[in-house]
């Protein structure tokens, strides 16, 4: 279910980059890389985000790249500009 979401999330904030919106879709995909990172760490994170960036790049054929950010802090291994 968390990766519906994030898909949702992440393709809302790549298609309404001005939305009054964006703020709270970015607070709950810190919230999901929190969850995923809590049950599995950061394998887990570098395989659920490859997973959506794949799906959202093969229906939208835009990057969710930029976003990955979101979760620098999780983790010392985890930092993306």
């Amino acid at each position: 279910m968390l990766e519906e979401e994030m898909i949702d999330l992440l393709t809302f904030c790549i298609q309404n980059p001005s939305s009054d919106e964006i703020e709270s879709k970015k607070f709950r995909l810190k919230q999901v890389g929190k969850e995923i990172f809590d049950d599995g760490g950061v394998d887990a994170m570098e395989n659920f985000f490859f997973v959506v960036e794949n799906r959202i790049e093969g229906e939208i054929e835009k990057s969710p790249k930029p976003f990955r950010s979101l979760w620098n802090g999780l983790s010392d291994e985890w930092n993306y500009p």
